[in-house]
């Protein structure tokens, strides 16, 4: 059968996608609706569909390495032809109504829709059926092929629509697509670096194992078809474009198919399924993610089986992640995510090691503590003014426990430490750069740009004109932009109200603490006033996680509705508006509390007679193993205590979500057992992947916990480490074995979140300075051993200040300042300012400077990246050349025939070798 020219095929597309409400045509529905299980292949590509021959101008293609054959089960009922695509619908059936029966009509669905006195929700459901047989017409005009199945009982009937994509249609749309053509195959690539090291020192790498069809690697070119007999396996029409480029052809075509009036925007199957019309639109897995009871070769299983087996399982939490594969069944943007979280874990084992050497170094020095020691042997000499209004007078050597514990996470090398894990940060970035621009040309995402984008459905829906679009010349929907600016300045207006809300949090907090600390004193139970500050601060750190974890949820929701009030017209310009709001309040939501304790608790208590106050609570000060071992506590718990609760939710939710829609299946279909595995009731029974967004705002708010706070956690990487340890297999679980498959996605980086990524990176540095000169006694112990004793004899009794005269309540009690008798501040007190302010500046330049360097030495594109690209741009210029005589000539001149992979592409045999 003689399919039609590529531009008769996309002359007719267009009129469905752009004018499909003005035609006259008559589309007939008969062979469609009166379906109940069966199929429907339009006539002209009923043989096309089933054709083992490619088209005339495909005599000459060269034959590409074979691929695992699908599954059983992602087929029509003829056995051949693919599923690309399912849609699912539920419709209720309506019982009988008493005096209510009259002017009934029964639609071919089976729904009954009455005539006259139409309620509102008949009314919807009737719009909706009118809608989905549009769609289905539209879908036929285009080409598409359609077969319907159906599972009922006596309550509901689930209908599926299986689509699948012909040869013609899929050529015509690869075109219009820019899908990634190969032209000359290459051998594996070896990207993993430990590996590469490992191999050289001639270390065994326990991480290295074998994944069997691991996805060749090609020269590739834009596809082209009238250059269709230059590429590689274009003669196996089954098997040439890959189940994810033929799932994305289709959802092209679903997400441009008009179903209703376009001067209403009603297009696309993305609206379709947000009005209801449809519940699900998805493609299908390959078939089982269990291995079989029976044995069978490893190169037999599919790819589901693949990834399940040699990625997604617990016992493979120390192996290398096998991303071709990710990247050949979810598409690149899920194969990215993965990839920079295997990259980040992978750099944060030497962080972590260099944060535990740290710790344990002041676990073996705290012994040898000078401060310390006087103050487990001061006895009564440091009598301590109150700590509050109705406390008692206190004997410095009560804390002796938590002073040794103070200089686990304030002790010089921690100052070493949070220099290191600044430069870590920023080279980390910069090594995946390369890393991710390696993959990009890897996967064929070097070139890859985001055509004009549709109009976001929710956009199309609300706008309230039609605009033409100066670009492709097709009127759209229009939202004036002078409307949106105010709408985002006053959703800017909200998003501050809401950071208010969580300073009052704060503050509420705050007052928490206070009061848990005078009950603590109150108890009159020596223990209990000893340890009242870490009590409160551990008790109230919990109650903080609560809210942060509360307060994060609800903010959440609002920001999604303020980011669809604001019309963004692009799903892009919705995501990074709605990206921007929910970090910016989370950042504040995260580490408002951690900010307090590091940079503003205890820096406004006054002193004695003199005391600062809020809300009539006296001004909190540093618990007496000073503020950092505080600050440690709070990261500790929210910082774990959020991965921990994370995790437990990425782990239930999705079984009860898909337990609960497996349980409403399992209704429907009864008692009913198939011979055969029907795939699209399972998938369906699986869980809607809500895309990526959690995850990266996880990561990276984890991100900013070990580089921001590193100074007085040096655990953080550890733990850190450990998490995404557990994460990797977490997500790779959800998505291989609970989430439905998602639509592959192409993407050259992970977008938006790696600016967020840099601008933490240059906040650590900042923090981390202001950390080290304010907060930690590393410059004060500096200072006085420089000026009086440089084995810190005495430093403590420097440090504490005498309470003023005119101070009744305790005379001469002794308080942390460095202070006179009348309470001003001492000479020594502003050196240490000066070396503070000093020491932030040349920190920061320092780090800085060196970090330019660091970028400016390590190139983003590494050179044997850019050859391959020079190489491959070589090879496609020769493929499309329109002069094939002229081409001939050239390689005869400017190559070796003899060099692998450089061979006229005229020849059968030379052109497919690897090079």
């Amino acid at each position: 059968m003689m399919l039609r020219k590529g531009s008769e095929l996309l002359r007719g597309d267009r009129e469905v996608l752009l004018d499909l409400d003005t035609r006259t045509e008559t589309q007939t529905t008969d062979s469609y609706g009166s379906l109940q299980n069966g199929g429907f292949i339009p006539p002209r590509y009923f043989f096309a569909a089933n054709a083992d021959e490619g088209t005339g101008g495909n005599t000459h293609c060269y034959t590409k390495s074979n691929q695992p054959v699908a599954q059983l089960g992602n087929y029509f009922r003829d056995g051949r032809t693919k599923i690309d695509f399912v849609l699912v619908w539920e419709v209720r059936s309506r019982r009988k109504r008493r005096g209510k029966g009259k002017n009934e009509v029964t639609t071919e669905e089976g729904e009954t829709v009455p005539t006259e006195e139409n309620s509102r929700s008949e009314r919807k459901k009737a719009q909706l059926a009118q809608w989905r047989e549009k769609f289905v017409q539209n879908l036929e005009s285009v080409g598409l092929l359609m077969e319907k199945e159906e599972t009922a009982n006596e309550k509901k009937t689930i209908h599926f629509l299986k689509i699948s994509a012909p040869w013609d249609v899929l050529v015509c749309y690869a075109e219009e697509l820019c899908l990634r053509a190969p032209l000359q195959a290459q051998p594996h690539l070896d990207l993993n670096t430990s590996s590469r090291v490992l191999s050289r020192l001639c270390i065994p790498n326990a991480m290295m194992e074998s994944v069997p069809n691991r996805p060749l690697d090609y020269y590739t070119c834009a596809f082209r078809k009238s250059k269709m007999n230059r590429f590689l396996g274009c003669g196996d029409q089954g098997t040439y474009f890959t189940n994810t480029q033929r799932h994305r052809v289709v959802y092209e075509i679903l997400a441009r198919t008009v179903y209703g009036k376009r001067k209403r925007a009603e297009v696309g199957v993305d609206r379709l399924v947000n009005e209801g019309a449809y519940t699900a639109a998805f493609p299908l897995h390959e078939g089982p993610f269990q291995l079989p009871k029976y044995g069978i070769h490893p190169d037999e299983l599919n790819q589901r089986q693949v990834l399940y087996h040699y990625w997604a399982r617990w016992c493979k939490w120390y192996k290398y992640q096998p991303l071709d594969h990710i990247r050949e069944y979810f598409g690149e943007k899920v194969a990215l995510y993965f990839a920079w979280l295997g990259f980040y874990t992978a750099w944060l084992l030497p962080a972590a090691v260099v944060g535990t050497l740290i710790f344990v170094s002041g676990v073996m020095s705290m012994g040898n503590n000078t401060p310390a020691k006087e103050i487990c042997s001061s006895g009564v000499s440091y009598r301590m003014c109150p700590l509050c209004k109705t406390c008692q007078a206190w004997n410095m050597s009560e804390i002796c426990t938590m002073a040794k514990l103070g200089y686990l996470f304030d002790h010089p090398g921690t100052v070493f430490f949070s220099v290191f894990m600044s430069f870590w940060a920023v080279t980390f970035l910069e090594y995946w750069k390369r890393k991710m621009a390696t993959l990009a040309h890897h996967w064929d995402c070097m070139d890859f740009h985001e055509e004009e984008e549709r109009p976001r459905p929710e956009f199309a829906a609300m706008a309230p004109t039609m605009e033409q679009n100066p670009v492709t010349g097709v009127k759209e929907p229009y939202f004036p932009e002078k409307t949106r600016l105010s709408r985002m300045f006053t959703g800017s207006m909200v998003i501050i109200m809401m950071l208010c809300v969580v300073m009052i949090f704060l503050v509420t907090v705050v007052m928490c603490r206070g009061i848990i600390s005078v009950m603590m004193f109150h108890t009159g139970s020596p223990v209990l006033r000893t340890e009242a500050g870490t009590i409160a601060n551990i008790s109230s750190s919990i109650v903080n996680l609560g809210l942060i974890l509360l307060m994060g949820r609800v903010y959440t929701a609002l920001a999604e509705q303020l980011t669809k009030w604001e019309m963004h017209r692009t799903q892009t310009q919705y995501d990074n508006a709605f990206i921007f709001k929910v970090f910016i309040f989370q950042f504040v939501n995260f580490y408002s509390s951690p900010f307090y304790v590091a940079f503003f608790k205890g820096r406004f208590v006054g002193y004695p007679s003199n005391y600062g106050t809020l809300f009539g609570m006296r001004n909190e000060d540093c618990g007496p193993g000073g503020c950092l071992i505080e600050l440690a506590e709070q990261l500790f718990i929210i910082m774990v205590g959020k991965q921990l609760i994370n995790n437990i939710q990425e782990f239930i939710i999705p079984k009860v979500k898909a337990w609960r829609q497996k349980r409403t299946l399992a209704k429907v279909i009864g008692s009913k057992v198939s011979h055969e595995p029907r795939r699209w009731e399972e998938d369906y029974q699986l869980v809607e992947c809500e895309g990526l967004f959690e995850e990266y705002l996880e990561m990276v708010l984890q991100f900013g916990f070990i580089t921001i706070f590193v100074a007085a956690f040096p655990l953080a990487p550890l733990f850190a480490l450990l998490n995404n340890w557990v994460e990797i297999r977490l997500d790779a679980h959800k998505f291989v074995c609970e989430y439905r498959r998602p639509v592959a996605e192409r993407a050259q980086n992970i977008g938006v979140w790696f600016n967020i990524l840099e601008a933490l990176s240059h906040l650590s540095v900042i923090a981390n300075a202001f950390l080290i000169a304010f907060t930690s006694d590393f410059l004060p112990r500096l200072l006085y051993q420089y000026k009086f004793d440089n084995d810190l004899n005495g430093y403590v009794n420097f440090t504490l200040a005498y309470a003023p005269l005119n101070y009744t309540e305790y005379p001469m009690c002794r308080y942390k300042a460095f202070r006179d008798n009348n309470g001003s501040y001492t000479l020594f007190y502003w050196e240490l300012l000066a070396v503070r302010l000093g020491f932030i500046i040349a920190f920061e330049h320092v780090v800085f400077f060196v970090l330019r360097a660091i970028d400016w030495i390590v190139p983003d594109v590494p050179e044997s990246l850019e050859l391959k690209i020079k190489r491959e741009r070589f090879l496609a210029k020769q493929a499309l050349a329109e002069n094939q005589e002229a081409l001939l000539v050239s390689r005869g001149r400017g190559a070796n025939p003899e060099t692998p992979g450089t061979s006229s592409p005229a020849s059968d045999t030379s052109f497919g070798n690897m090079s």
